[in-house]
């Protein structure tokens, strides 16, 4: 199989993370906090390690304030309805999936919150003149996906963050898309909440994620629960990270992540990217002059997420991924991608688009073969 979905998940991940995932399995650890003995103290000090290494990797102020989840939606949730009042009003994007698009017409629904979008237009490009005019003197929180997972185009983080930080706004940025080999320094951008998987481009196991919240920003937790500590207590533990981190953590997973944080400092993000943005580039140059293929997105800058989503012809995008899966053992993902707003915004809301993604893993020879797969189908309609 030649795997092009690694929007959805990256396939393969760097043998160094399925060896301490195999390791933390076949020699034992205990549970993080439930006891003093030997195995629960190496479960904390393991779980710690990873914690100070993506604490650092995207400049929180100390690794208390980096939260395990278990994966960019529950962080996304904790970071939304955590963090924003009743009767608010949101200020967000047409990039956004529905990690951020439910959380918020929950609020919508439930707390008599208001919502604006700054809309995409039929490239997929935000129109950033309309941040302005959406601001109320009830505006308390911009939520912004920093690349679409269905164009790959990137928005303008270092724009929002100013904005949020010039109106007091809280700032959360989905980067699901974009966290491990995009340089995401919170400081840089003014963050407040940065919310991330591990399983996308960290290239760690799925059911890890989480997020880092800036000092002096209080979310209220999602869950409640066992924590190790405070047992008598009948509130949640108010301290971070406990605080919004209730149950027990997957530490198998958070050990296979920390493996992946080594596998990628090591190699450098930035060549990692690289060669992404590369196989990327060489298929949408092989494909955009082919009038029977249309591709949605901006191609005309450097900075982007590895992806290319098309259609050929009238055909539905769900009968192409189906012909590449079981005709040419490619595969990709059809359909909306989760992302409603952004597929209205395409004119693709009935047939979806294929989306294709690249992985550091990818070589050129299956790219090359995707190409040919895609111009085969493209001259039979």
């Amino acid at each position: 199989m030649i795997y092009l979905d690694n929007a959805a998940t990256s396939y393969y991940k760097p043998q160094e993370v399925a060896e301490a995932v195999f390791s933390a399995l076949r020699w034992g650890i205990g549970n993080d906090g439930r006891g003093v003995h030997e195995g629960a103290l190496a479960a904390s000090s393991a779980i710690f390690q990873t914690r100070r290494k993506l604490a650092s990797f995207f400049g929180a102020e100390s690794p208390e304030q980096l939260i395990f989840t278990s994966n960019a939606t529950e962080a996304l949730n904790i970071a939304i309805l955590g963090g924003i009042e009743e009767g608010s009003h949101i200020i967000s994007t047409d990039f956004e999936h529905n990690s951020v698009l439910r959380p918020l017409y929950f609020l919508e629904k439930t707390r008599s919150c208001r919502l604006d979008f700054i809309p995409a237009d039929a490239r997929g490009l935000l129109d950033y003149s309309c941040l302005p005019r959406f601001l109320t003197d009830k505006t308390r929180a911009l939520v912004v996906n920093h690349a679409s997972n269905v164009t790959g185009n990137v928005a303008d983080l270092a724009l929002f963050g100013r904005f949020a930080k010039e109106h007091n706004l809280l700032f959360i940025v989905d980067a699901s898309q974009t966290a491990g080999t995009f340089p995401l320094q919170m400081d840089d951008y003014d963050i407040d909440v940065l919310c991330f998987t591990g399983h996308k481009g960290l290239y760690g196991p799925m059911g890890t994620g989480g997020l880092c919240v800036r000092r002096g920003i209080d979310l209220a937790p999602l869950k409640h629960g066992g924590s190790g500590v405070q047992s008598y207590n009948k509130q949640h533990p108010p301290e971070m990270p406990t605080r919004l981190e209730a149950g027990t953590l997957n530490a198998h997973g958070i050990i296979g992540l920390g493996a992946a944080l080594d596998w990628l400092s090591a190699q450098g993000p930035d060549r990692v990217h690289e060669k992404e943005l590369a196989l990327m580039r060489f298929f949408y140059d092989s494909l955009a002059d082919d009038p029977k293929i249309t591709i949605y997105g901006d191609f005309s800058g450097k900075k982007r997420a590895p992806i290319v989503s098309l259609n050929l012809g009238a055909e539905d995008a769900a009968v192409i991924a189906d012909i590449l899966s079981y005709k040419y053992h490619i595969a990709t993902r059809a359909g909306a991608h989760c992302a409603p707003r952004m597929h209205q915004a395409l004119g693709t809301e009935e047939r979806g688009a294929v989306r294709f993604s690249f992985s550091y893993f990818n070589t050129k020879e299956e790219v090359e073969a995707a190409v040919s797969a895609v111009k085969e189908l493209a001259e039979a309609l």
